[in-house]
C-alpha cells in the first residue's frame, strides 16, 4: 500500500523548500580581524563617541583661557556740529574771515587698547583643574567604546558562523530524516511496517523541514547585523578552526580577576575621573566669594577736532594698573552654585560606587562562565559521540523489532541538536572570554589577532542567495 499521490506532491514540494538556498558566487573570505578594522572606521557608534571626545577635549582650553593675557581694544569716530546763529567769522587765517556763518562741523576720532592679564583668580584655577579630569573622564569612555566595538564585531561575526552551524544541523537532519521516510515507504509498500510509521516519519520530516525555512531566515539575517557596523557587505568569512583551544582563564583565580577589574576597568576609572571632576568643581564655585586680581595695561589715542581756539587736539595715553574685584552680593547664586556642585559629586560618588560593584559581579559571573563553557565544550563533545552510538543502537533495534520508528528519529534529533550545541558551547567560550577580558578592562587588537590566528580560511562561510518562491510548488 502507498502513499497518496497528493502526499507524494507535497514531499517534493517541501524538499525543494529546504533547499532553496544556492552559494553566491564564490568571494575572498575575511577574517574577523580584517572585519574589525573596517567596523573601526566605519561604525557610526565609535564614529560618535570619537566626536564626543573630541568636543569634551575642548573644555581645558577654553577653562585655560581664564588665566591667559586676554586683548581688546576699540576704535570709535564722531561727527560734531557747533550751531552759532549770526556769528562772524574772525579768523585772519581762514578763507571766510569777514564773513558771516551759521555753525562749525569737526570731527573727534581714536582708538584705545588694554591687555589684561590675571593675577589672581582662583575659581579659574579649580575650573581648569575640573575640565581636565572631564577630559580624562571622556578618554576612558572612548576606551570603553572600543572595547565595546571588539565584542560587538565579534558576536555579530560568531553570529554568522552560529546561525551557519544551525543551517548545516538541520539540513543534515532533512536529509537523513528524508531517508529514513524513503526506507520506511519501502518496508510499508511490501508490508514489513504500518501506516503509522509512514505518517511518524512524515512528520517528522515535515517538522525538519519548518527547522530549516527558520535556520535559512535567520542565517540571512544574521549578515545584516554586520553590515550595520561595516557598512559593507559580506559574501564569505573565515570559519573558527576546530584547533581552537579551549583552556581556561589565566590567570587561573578569580579574586585575581576582580582586582584587575577595579583597577582598570574603563568604567571605573571613568567614574572617578568625573568625581574628581565634580570635587573640583566644588572649589571653584566656592572660590566664587573670593576677590580677583587683574593688572591692565591701556593705550588710548584720541583726536579731538575743535576743542579749542588752535583746531584739533591729539591725546596719547598709557595706562597701567591692577584692578581688585570683590563680589560683595550676587542674590545667592554663588550659594546656589555650590549646593547644586555638591548634589553633582554626590551623585558621581554613588554613580562610582554602582560602577564598581555591577564590575565585580561582572567579573565574576564571567569568569565563572568561561571556566563553565571549557568543562561544557569537553562536555558536549563527548554527548555528540554518545548520541552516535545512541543512535546505531536505535537504529538496530528497530531493524530487529525491539524499537519503533519513533525512537529512530528521536536519536536522530539528538544526534543533530548535540552536534550544534557542542559548536554553539564553543562560540560561547570565545565572547564570554572577549567580555571578560572587557570588564576587567584588558581587551585589545592583540586579542582579535590572537583569535585570528585560528581561523579557518579554506573552510570559509557562504553567504547564500534564495531562489524563487517556491508557492507555487506547494499549491
Amino acid at each position: 500500500m502507498r502513499a497518496a499521490p497528493s502526499q507524494n506532491k507535497s514531499l517534493t514540494a517541501i524538499a525543494l523548500l529546504c533547499v532553496c538556498l544556492l552559494p553566491s558566487t564564490l568571494a575572498h573570505a575575511v577574517d574577523v580581524l580584517d572585519v574589525y578594522r573596517t567596523a573601526a572606521e566605519q561604525d557610526p557608534v565609535i564614529g560618535a563617541a570619537k566626536a564626543a571626545y573630541a568636543a569634551t577635549k575642548e573644555q581645558l582650553p577654553q577653562a585655560r583661557s581664564a588665566l591667559l593675557p586676554n586683548l581688546g581694544g576699540s576704535v570709535s569716530t564722531s561727527k560734531n556740529v557747533r550751531e552759532f546763529p549770526g556769528a562772524v567769522d574772525t579768523n585772519p587765517a581762514s578763507p571766510t574771515f569777514g564773513q558771516s556763518y551759521q555753525g562749525q562741523t569737526f570731527n573727534d576720532h581714536g582708538w584705545n587698547a588694554q591687555l589684561r592679564q590675571p593675577i589672581v583668580n582662583v575659581a579659574s584655577w579649580f575650573t581648569m583643574g575640573s575640565a581636565s579630569a572631564s577630559v580624562e573622564a571622556a578618554k576612558f569612555d572612548l576606551a570603553a567604546q572600543e572595547q565595546d566595538l571588539i565584542v560587538r564585531v565579534v558576536q555579530a561575526y560568531l553570529n554568522i558562523l552560529r546561525a551557519q552551524d544551525r543551517l548545516d544541523t538541520t539540513n543534515a537532519e532533512i536529509t537523513a530524516v528524508k531517508r529514513q521516510l524513503e526506507q520506511v515507504q519501502q518496508r510499508f509498500d511490501v508490508g514489513l511496517v504500518a501506516i503509522t510509521d509512514v505518517l511518524e516519519s512524515q512528520a517528522a520530516y515535515d517538522n525538519a523541514v519548518v527547522r530549516g525555512i527558520q535556520a535559512e531566515g535567520d542565517y540571512a539575517i544574521s549578515f545584516e547585523t554586520l553590515s550595520t557596523l561595516t557598512g559593507q557587505s559580506y559574501d564569505a568569512l573565515d570559519r573558527l578552526s576546530d584547533e581552537l583551544p579551549i583552556v581556561n582563564p589565566d590567570p587561573f583565580d578569580e579574586e585575581t580577576w576582580v582586582t584587575t577589574a577595579l583597577a582598570t576597568n574603563h568604567g571605573i576609572n571613568s567614574a572617578s575621573a568625573q568625581l574628581k571632576a565634580a570635587r573640583r568643581d566644588i572649589r571653584a564655585k566656592r572660590s566664587g566669594h573670593l576677590p580677583t586680581v587683574d593688572a591692565t595695561v591701556t593705550q588710548a589715542h584720541s583726536v579731538t577736532g575743535g576743542q579749542n581756539f588752535f583746531g584739533t587736539d591729539t591725546t596719547e595715553q598709557t595706562i597701567y594698573g591692577l584692578q581688585l574685584t570683590v563680589p560683595l552680593f550676587t542674590g545667592g547664586l554663588t550659594r546656589s552654585r555650590v549646593r547644586q556642585a555638591n548634589a553633582t559629586a554626590d551623585r558621581a560618588k554613588e554613580l562610582l560606587l554602582s560602577q564598581q560593584l555591577n564590575v565585580t559581579r561582572d567579573t565574576r559571573n564571567l569568569y565563572k562562565s568561561v571556566t563553565t563553557d571549557v568543562i561544557r565544550v569537553r562536555a558536549r563533545l563527548k554527548a555528540i559521540r554518545s548520541a552516535q552510538s545512541a543512535l546505531e543502537a536505535t537504529q538496530t533495534g528497530y531493524e530487529v523489532g525491539t524499537r519503533n520508528i519513533v525512537d529512530v528519529l528521536q536519536a536522530q534529533q539528538r544526534l543533530y541538536s548535540s552536534q550544534f550545541d557542542y559548536a554553539d558551547s564553543r562560540y560561547n567560550y570565545v565572547l564570554n572570554l572577549m567580555r571578560l577580558k572587557q570588564v576587567v578592562g584588558t581587551l585589545n587588537e592583540q586579542d582579535l589577532n590572537e583569535l585570528n590566528t585560528f581561523m579557518d580560511s579554506g573552510n570559509p562561510v557562504q553567504r547564500v542567495i534564495s531562489m524563487r518562491s517556491v508557492a507555487d510548488q506547494l499549491n
